[in-house]
């Protein structure tokens, strides 16, 4: 089952939360937040976990929804489209 990873506006920043030790985790800005949630993915499909990241926008629809697979190769870092 893969573990999921949701970056979403929250309050007066980002937040990065989903199916990881140390969630919720707030940025102030939504680049930051989501290349945090990127390299945290990476990190956790290289480890063995696949991962669905899930990107929202400032008006909650979806700006993208990318799968991580587990193994993955270093020079793979963006995932794949889901």
């Amino acid at each position: 089952m893969p573990c999921f990873i949701f970056v979403e506006p929250s309050g007066d920043g980002w937040v990065v939360r989903g199916d990881f030790r140390n969630s919720p985790l707030m940025f102030p800005t939504g680049g930051r937040a989501e290349q945090a949630a990127r390299d945290l993915a990476l990190g956790l499909a290289e480890a063995g976990d696949p991962v669905v990241l899930d990107i929202r926008l400032l008006d909650g629809g979806r700006a993208g929804r990318y799968l991580f697979p587990a193994h993955a190769a270093a020079d793979a870092a963006l995932g794949l489209r889901a």
